[in-house]
């Protein structure tokens, strides 16, 4: 799609004159047009609810906020969050799950531990303890286990015998290494209170969190979680909105230096918005093209068609 967009702007721009952008402009304009219409969606759907309980809006087709919500669902992700030294987990970052978050929805908490130990063996999608015994423990398939030393999560695929599992992931590179096996069954959402609020709860018997009702308190970068036992990786998890990769055009040059796309390129990196949403990326990139070759036309001619639309659609 970053393509058509690209060729779009640039034969509005031609047609009348305007100029020319830089396929480095277009990647800065790009980015900042989708992070506009992707912040734009929780406005819309916001809106879309208010009309839906005002009886001013439809169902099955004219469901206008059920496909807000398909395209916001396209940005949602769920990660195990890493444990830091501090007793804390780290809030989704590039460094820690490859992406940044726009907001986080739901955090959960396995509360029952069922094995801890250290790995005894080198086992290529396993774990090895010669020492346990995992079925004895009650270790089932899609139980989590979390390799301390490392900070990866895997799921049990099968229980291969007392001393050894089979994850869908391999985790277990060397040992020894620390590890710990949760639940996966015994979950609960924790609940977000603030740093003023936790204080107070932490000292009341009767509204101290517990393992059955978990909260947190966020510190960018981190969360603490309540009680204290809730400790380890593996036993966080969290679901998140994460914000769209930056949009990225590359090119080869020509002999004659006109650029070409190319998006067989390493860093190439399309727009993740719906396909619905190209003519609106065009109105609000040629809004900045307008601004940066310092054509108002070409300014007003997009905020006037953007308007337009906006109208139409509500």
């Amino acid at each position: 799609m970053i393509n058509s967009v690209r060729n779009t702007v640039l034969s509005v721009l031609n047609k009348n004159n305007y100029g020319y952008i830089s396929p480095s402009d277009f990647n800065l304009f790009a980015k900042q047009a989708q992070l506009d219409i992707f912040e734009d969606y929780f406005y819309q759907y916001n809106y879309q609810i208010n009309k839906e309980n005002a009886r001013a809006s439809g169902t099955g087709y004219a469901d206008i906020k059920k496909g807000y919500e398909e395209v916001i669902n396209i940005f949602s992700k769920t990660n195990f969050l890493l444990h830091n030294v501090n007793n804390e987990f780290f809030t989704p970052s590039p460094s820690t799950t490859n992406d940044n978050y726009y907001l986080l929805n739901k955090v959960l908490a396995y509360t029952r531990l069922l094995a801890s130990g250290v790995n005894t063996n080198a086992v290529v999608n396993g774990l090895e303890d010669n020492s346990s015994d995992f079925i004895a423990a009650g270790v089932g398939v899609g139980d989590i286990v979390g390799n301390v030393t490392t900070q990866q999560v895997a799921k049990v695929v099968s229980v291969v015998n007392p001393t050894t599992l089979q994850l869908n992931a391999d985790i277990f590179t060397v040992f020894p290494q620390n590890y710990v096996i949760y639940d996966d069954g015994v979950v609960n959402e924790a609940e977000k209170v603030t740093q003023s609020k936790i204080t107070m709860l932490n000292n009341s018997l009767l509204t101290a969190p517990s393992t059955m009702f978990p909260a947190y308190t966020q510190q960018e970068p981190n969360l603490s979680l309540f009680p204290a036992s809730i400790n380890t990786i593996g036993a966080v998890e969290c679901q998140y909105i994460r914000y769209p990769n930056d949009p990225k055009w590359t090119y080869v040059t020509l002999l004659g230096g006109e650029p070409s796309f190319d998006q067989t390129q390493s860093d190439f990196q399309d727009f993740e918005l719906s396909i619905s949403d190209e003519p609106t990326l065009v109105l609000k990139i040629l809004q900045y093209a307008g601004m940066s070759i310092r054509e108002v036309g070409a300014v007003q001619f997009a905020q006037g068609l953007e308007t337009k639309e906006d109208t139409d659609e509500k």
